[in-house]
């Protein structure tokens, strides 16, 4: 077990990014509660595999881009894996899910983008914690809802952060920005 980290699994980071993407499933409809809750099974089950040797809470943007399900044109074919299980063709994925989707499934967050230009938005965040101290979490909705599992402890830069500071090329909804034409 990491020393900063009390606990050693990405299940909390792998629910929330899978109960996102079953949302779709269930709100756009033609699945019904016994296949959303298959497909959440499976893609728990395929992601936690995957994941399983990719995963450093010590340094958590390391193998994001691994850990990275996107949806652009192509699907995704870890969330292809788990649609298949449930008889979905790759067509139905396409009309159930958004057509441009990054969602990042990292050591302490999950977040997600619709569209190459829109807003990452949070859906689960957490902080580690000493040993013998649970890790710290807030969990968000995509409606924008947080609740704070318990008070947060020490601030660090999320993979999000760093591309937003770093590399974004187009403004985040999320900034005020002031263009001066000539």
């Amino acid at each position: 077990m990491h020393t900063l980290c009390a606990r050693g699994t990405m299940k909390p980071e792998i629910n929330a990014a899978v109960g996102f993407l079953s949302r779709f499933l269930r709100v756009k409809g033609h699945v019904n509660d016994r296949q959303v809750q298959t497909f959440s099974q499976s893609l728990q089950d395929i992601l936690a595999e995957q994941y399983k040797h990719h995963w450093f809470p010590d340094r958590p943007c390391k193998g994001s881009g691994y850990r990275c399900i996107r949806i652009n044109h192509k699907m995704d074919p870890l969330v292809w894996q788990a649609g298949q299980r449930i008889g979905l063709t790759i067509q139905q994925l396409y009309l159930l899910l958004p057509s441009e989707l990054t969602l990042w499934v990292d050591p302490f967050e999950v977040s997600y983008r619709i569209g190459e230009d829109g807003s990452i938005c949070v859906l689960y965040e957490s902080q580690p914690g000493p040993v013998g101290m649970p890790a710290t979490a807030t969990v968000s909705s995509p409606s924008g809802n947080s609740g704070s599992v318990s008070p947060m402890v020490d601030s660090h830069i999320s993979c999000k952060e760093e591309l937003m500071v770093l590399g974004r090329t187009s403004p985040s909804k999320a900034y005020n920005m002031m263009t001066v034409s000539s």
